[in-house]
């Protein structure tokens, strides 16, 4: 069992005879964004998905290592003298994760873990998870992210079972940090608000990059500093906490930034020229840091494959340009190289460090809860008088063609239908069985998602899923994308034909679909190519300000309360009587 405790999106895997067979975040249960702690609820749903008990676990990996990186750590306390509430909040937050094995057994009282538990320094946990289920046999691998285990990237080489270490950054110096302090003096308060800025950034210019570029100086073979005086989680206590299981930050940046770069953005404020301007020269800076690390990671052993992990892996229109701006010729990032992830490279690390052979490669993300046509059919028939009231009728479809083909038509005349399918994503990307689907060819799909579906920012873009045969044909670039953890520019000749899904800058974060995978998502966009001539639906996770949704009465509720035109859940097609889109267009 790999773990991810004591953190933001605490999340559990299994791992039998070096397969991954179930692994899910605790949001999802918790119905909690990001929620931090111990993961109890997706541990309970992992055994019971294997048909475990605890007794049957024999590792328990926890992708912390409290011993890791200890000189450093007493480095820095001799050097930087921190603020005593900054070390005791440290210390405690350690003592926490080391109940891992304990608290297992709370959770399942008169039951006893017999195993063993491995503590898995953050980093290599991150490394693990992105090359131990990769399909190369050697690749370059870069782990970047906020801190862990005292240090905030970690980058070598994996060959075969092995991952070999060269370099690491320390604390207090964190690209991640840098992003995150940005996010937050740009008005984007909550936890993993980064992709806000990542989305905001091509409606601007770097017009402040030279200003920002002092916040971060770029060093030889691929290093980075901050520059501290624009930082505060270096000497002062930044309060993290969970409120109900959601992480809440401090302020990571000091008052010398705003006369850097000028007054924050509050959150209630509205977004101006200057913030978006802000916004791209942040990307633009952190773009500079990240090729600067993997060309010289690149140049120092001349492979050409790389995989990434690690928070700033989630940095999708970075990783796009890779192929195009070094010599790597193939980029491997997996559905959830954040923390979460970390529990599956835990359990990885340990299963090759026990001896096991190398077998699996992640090449999809359906490794979560499932629930039976008859659980949907049941859940439907309970909630009839619901169903009544918001004028909806069900009908049930057990040919797989003519289910797909009739929510295709359904998306082809521009209805918002939400598609509930098979396993739950892992990761934070809704992939084809927890996803709303659109109509990527209507100009106003993008107003109507953010403003009375998902009731969010109106500069959010949405994703395109595309068949995989089709990537090249549709995209600069061809290559597999089965995680949406890219950007790739859309050829400019098909821009006008995908309005909804097409960034300012022309770009896509797309999902490559393939048949072998996920079947039933692949018809249904075969039916919408068939009758569109566009082999891309638009695709957004099935939420609103929520996590994704896990189970059929989540769905439901969140069709019924944002006025989708359709559910479809399994075999079941729900469908208002009345077009609820082109009243909301009106």
């Amino acid at each position: 069992m790999g773990l991810n405790a004591f953190h933001a999106d605490a999340a559990a895997c299994l791992v039998s005879d070096g397969k991954l067979i179930a692994a899910a975040e605790e949001e999802r249960f918790r119905r909690i964004k990001h929620w931090a702690g111990f993961p109890s609820e997706a541990i309970k749903w992992c055994l019971q998905e294997a048909g475990a008990s605890l007794g049957d676990i024999s590792h328990l990996a926890v992708n912390q290592d409290s011993s890791a990186n200890n000189w450093r750590r007493a480095e820095f306390l001799l050097r930087q003298r921190p603020s005593m509430a900054m070390v005791i909040d440290r210390l405690s937050t350690r003592k926490k994760r080391a109940s891992a094995a304990q608290l297992l057994e709370e959770i399942y009282p008169g039951q006893h873990f017999k195993g063993q538990t491995h503590a898995v320094e953050h980093h290599l946990a991150h490394l693990s998870s992105a090359f131990h289920v990769s399909p190369f046999e050697q690749a370059v691998a870069i782990s970047v992210d906020g801190f862990g285990d005292f240090a905030s990237a970690a980058w070598g080489i994996g060959r075969g079972v092995e991952i070999d270490i060269n370099d690491r950054i320390y604390f207090p110096h964190s690209l991640g940090i840098f992003y995150q302090a940005m996010t937050q003096f740009l008005g984007f308060a909550h936890y993993g608000d980064e992709y806000k800025v990542m989305g905001l950034a091509p409606y601007g210019q770097p017009r402040y990059v030279d200003r920002v570029r002092d916040m971060l100086v770029l060093k030889d073979k691929g290093r980075f500093a901050l520059n501290l005086k624009y930082f505060r989680h270096h000497k002062e206590y930044v309060p993290y906490q969970w409120e109900n299981g959601s992480p809440v930050f401090g302020d990571l940046f000091a008052e010398e930034l705003e006369a850097l770069l000028g007054p924050r953005r509050k959150p209630d404020d509205p977004l101006m020229q200057r913030h978006r301007d802000l916004a791209r020269s942040t990307q633009a800076l952190y773009e500079e840091a990240f090729f600067h690390l993997i060309a010289a990671a690149q140049n120092e052993s001349g492979i050409t494959d790389l995989v990434l992990a690690g928070g700033c892996a989630n940095n999708s229109v970075a990783n796009g340009k890779v192929r195009r701006q070094t010599p790597f010729k193939r980029v491997y990032v997996h559905a959830a190289p954040g923390d979460a992830g970390g529990a599956i490279g835990a359990a990885f690390a340990v299963w090759h460090e026990q001896g096991g052979a190398r077998h699996f490669v992640m090449d999809h993300a359906y490794w979560g809860p499932a629930f039976g046509d008859a659980t949907c059919a049941a859940l439907l028939q309970s909630k009839q008088a619901e169903l009544d009231a918001a004028g909806c009728t069900v009908a049930r479809l057990v040919d797989e063609e003519a289910l797909c083909r009739r929510t295709a038509e359904a998306v082809a005349v521009g209805k918002v239908v939400g598609w509930f399918q098979g396993r739950m994503e892992w990761g934070p990307r809704a992939l084809g069985n927890r996803s709303i689907v659109c109509d990527p060819r209507r100009g106003d799909m993008k107003q109507i998602l953010n403003a009375k579906i998902k009731r969010r920012e109106s500069f959010r873009p949405f994703a395109p899923s595309v068949l995989a045969e089709y990537v090249g044909a549709w995209f600069e670039e061809d290559d597999a994308v089965p995680f949406m953890m890219q950007v790739f520019q859309i050829r400019e000749e098909k821009r006008a034909q995908l309005p909804a899904v097409t960034h300012v800058d022309g770009s896509g974060r797309l999902q490559s679909v393939n048949r072998d995978t996920n079947p039933r998502y692949a018809k249904l966009i075969d039916a919408f190519h068939e009758i569109t001539g566009v082999p891309i639906v638009l695709n957004t996770s099935f939420n609103e300000n929520e996590p994704v949704v896990c189970r059929p009465e989540e769905a439901l509720d969140c069709f019924l309360r944002t006025q989708m035109d359709v559910l479809v859940i399994g075999e079941h097609f729900v469908e208002r009587t009345h077009a609820v889109s082109a009243a909301l267009v009106t």
